[in-house]
């Protein structure tokens, strides 16, 4: 029987707020954790605290928008014993009044939110397929639910990462696995910083353990706080010829 202490999270993202609080819930279940991303020193000072605490945990470089970085992850769990699991934390959401004024930006915010997550779980999912077991957690947001005009580039990105995420859940489910869909709404992260118009603003530890109870669930699709759910029902039944005219 798989237990907590044979099993290891690869953490993307892991110097956000909801990755840190995350890595923190399964170290102390006993997982082992890769805590990768894009700032090296910020990730080592976190693996060199979990070590302390008696935790198996190691920094990695982890970029969406460079391929390269990749494999090493990959070539890492492969050497690894038991379950190896992965939680998405990536993604950008730069102001979509600079993405308008320069839609080059566009082909960032897709790769960081998008495309380099789902090619780094394409590239893992034959290794939980081969040991029939292991969980995917792909965070995506509430504004995947609808395009608006205040982030609809960013909501785009989620949106195709949410479909990616299902078809991944439908695949993974045939060999033991399972694929989490979290959509979070505001949280108390840098990415909502100084944003106006917030308001039931989540912390990262709240999320974190609605994350953590749907994971021991197996749930499909969570929203996170649960009322999300009901709001983004109410929004994606508004009619278009209303909706456009919304600033929302």
């Amino acid at each position: 029987m798989t237990t907590k202490q044979n099993q290891c999270w690869i953490i993307l993202g892991a110097t956000s707020s909801m990755a840190r609080a995350f890595a923190q819930a399964v170290a102390d279940q006993g997982a082992s954790v890769i805590l990768a991303g894009r700032d090296m020193d910020d990730l080592k000072r976190s693996a060199t605290d979990l070590s302390v605490r008696g935790v198996d945990a190691v920094a990695m470089k982890f970029d969406a928008r460079d391929s390269a970085t990749f494999k090493p992850i990959i070539t890492k769990a492969e050497g690894m014993e038991g379950v190896i699991n992965a939680a998405v934390f990536v993604g950008s959401m730069p102001p979509q009044d600079d993405i308008d004024a320069n839609p080059d930006l566009i082909e960032g915010v897709v790769k960081d939110s998008h495309t380099g997550p789902a090619t780094f779980l394409s590239m893992l999912a034959p290794i939980m397929e081969e040991r029939g077991a292991g969980t995917v957690v792909g965070v995506g947001s509430v504004a995947g639910d609808r395009g608006r005009i205040g982030n609809y580039v960013y909501g785009s990105a989620k949106a195709g990462f949410a479909t990616y995420l299902s078809g991944l859940r439908n695949r993974l489910t045939r060999s033991g696995g399972h694929v989490v869909t979290v959509k979070p709404g505001f949280v108390d992260t840098a990415m909502t910083w100084g944003i106006e118009g917030m308001f039931l603003v989540a912390s990262p530890q709240k999320v974190s353990q609605d994350i953590l109870k749907a994971v021991e669930k197996q749930k499909n699709v969570i929203y996170t706080p649960f009322f999300w759910r009901y709001i983004m029902l109410i929004i994606r039944h508004i009619p278009e010829i209303i909706f456009k005219k919304m600033s929302i």
